[in-house]
């Protein structure tokens, strides 16, 4: 297997109509049409193995990422992929370091999230080599090849090698009966289906006491465009998961520790809201403020994505109010959530497996994050994301935190019949394991959904503009 090379790569740009139905609007994002920019690493290997991987866009501008990835995977052409395997956290420094497309980030926008695809790619093809899931082959590691595995540039100022190491051999021991425990239980999930600004009040209700039946205790909601809106809005929320009367036929409580800190309902049911940025610092304060009376959780990106010194601001002034602060999802890189961490910005840490350069840059953040003591509860949503982070989770909470209890990944139920191994969620509101040996990252797409939704000539568009005409 050693002399098997990277040959090439096939790109997609493959878009998904949910503007048409709402899916995915919020107080800055008033129409999405979710969208993967997806690559597939080629080799010679005589048994076809190949990497899959994406990053996500709403939209237009997906065939910018397109390009920008065919410019990152050309680097990979020609490496034979033991060399790569073996030190993934040199292989991630290679990806990042051709000085002429690094000068256009550098190390964000769109250069970033294109090598995010192709690095996810590389680790998909990683896991398929050894017929493993991704999360199984990364908490097989020892705490040295983890640590070898990890992008470590800019951040010893925060967590060195040495630290981190210390931290891996500490939860080391335990890794076998956390793991065991997980694919018993499942991973907690929390659901924001219900919560899209563009849904009616009667829609909010429905889909609401449908997650509550389906086992959810953690819901998030879109706000930040109408505040008396956001109450109402809120208060239908609170009034159905508050209620005992929807809880299904066998309910377990969740477990005090889970919920400390998280402005709980009488159900044990938590709220949580998320403004999409739109606020300036004193607006979101004040904002949020009058939100107390549907006891959110937390506020998610109540501001810019780069003001570190406003997110930090804003969670003194809500703290008094119990009321705390996530942010991630557009974090740029590794050094945003440096500075988030170092700067108690934060009370929940929210990756994104997209918008961080792959699976190497998203360790060395969960390293920070545990070394800081702060949850890990990554976005979801769009298309694959959830496929990818139930695989981010597991390594966390197996390898790394060695936590669960505070810890929800978001899940979103749409856009996963695109894919031969969705994520998938069960009786109790948490994600399944994903066990299948060939399954890699979880992120290979269906041949004929590439084919149908491909931008601009996939069956639907093409008979999309034939209606429109």
């Amino acid at each position: 297997m050693s002399s098997i090379k990277i040959t090439g790569h096939r790109i997609n740009d493959v878009r998904f109509p949910t503007s048409l139905t709402g899916d995915g609007t919020d107080a800055m994002n008033t129409e999405c049409d979710y969208s993967s920019a997806y690559v597939t690493l080629l080799t010679d290997s005589p048994d076809g193995l190949v990497g899959h991987g994406m990053t996500f866009t709403i939209g237009r501008g997906n065939d910018i990422v397109c390009t920008a990835i065919k410019e990152v995977a050309n680097r990979l052409v020609g490496k034979e992929i033991e060399s790569l395997f073996s030190d993934m956290g040199k292989a991630w420094d290679y990806i990042m370091a051709d000085p002429q497309l690094r000068w256009i980030g550098p190390e964000k926008g769109v250069i970033h999230i294109a090598s995010g695809a192709v690095n996810n790619a590389l680790w998909d093809m990683f896991a398929r080599s050894r017929n493993k899931p991704l999360w199984k082959l990364v908490v097989d590691f020892t705490p040295e090849e983890f640590v070898r595995a990890t992008a470590f540039r800019y951040i010893t100022d925060a967590i060195t090698r040495e630290e981190a190491l210390a931290l891996l051999k500490a939860k080391e021991a335990t890794k076998a009966e956390r793991e065991a425990s997980v694919r018993s239980t499942g991973y907690p999930a929390y659901v924001t289906s219900a919560g899209w600004l563009g849904y009616s009040d009667e829609k909010v209700a429905r889909l609401t006491k449908e997650a509550v039946a389906a086992g959810f205790n953690h819901f998030k909601m879109k706000v930040g465009a109408n505040r008396d809106s956001d109450l109402r809005r809120g208060k239908i929320i609170r009034s159905v998961i508050d209620d005992p009367a929807n809880l299904p036929n066998g309910h377990k409580p969740p477990s005090p520790a889970s919920l400390e800190g998280k402005n709980a309902g009488p159900t044990g049911a938590v709220l949580m809201i998320d403004a999409n940025q739109v606020w300036d610092v004193p607006q979101a304060i004040e904002y949020v403020k009058s939100l107390e009376e549907i006891k959110p959780w937390f506020i998610e990106e109540p501001t810019a994505p780069d003001d570190i010194l406003g997110h930090a601001a804003i969670r003194k002034a809500l703290k008094p109010h119990g009321i705390g602060v996530a942010t991630g999802e557009h974090a740029h890189n590794r050094m945003v959530f440096k500075q988030l961490l170092q700067a108690e910005a934060i009370d929940v840490c929210q990756i994104d497996s997209c918008r961080l350069a792959g699976v190497s840059e998203v360790l060395s953040v969960l390293l920070m994050a545990a070394k800081f003591g702060v949850p890990v509860c990554p976005h979801a949503g769009g298309v694959g994301l959830c496929e990818y982070v139930i695989h981010l989770s597991l390594i966390d909470y197996i390898a790394v935190s060695g936590s669960i209890e505070r810890n929800v990944l978001e899940f979103v139920d749409h856009l996963h019949e695109h894919f031969l191994y969705p994520c998938s969620i069960n009786q109790q509101g948490k994600y399944n394991v994903p066990t299948n040996p060939k399954e890699g990252y979880s992120i290979e797409m269906h041949e004929k959904s590439i084919q149908e939704f491909g931008w601009p000539n996939g069956s639907y568009w093409v008979g999309a503009r034939k209606t429109e005409n």
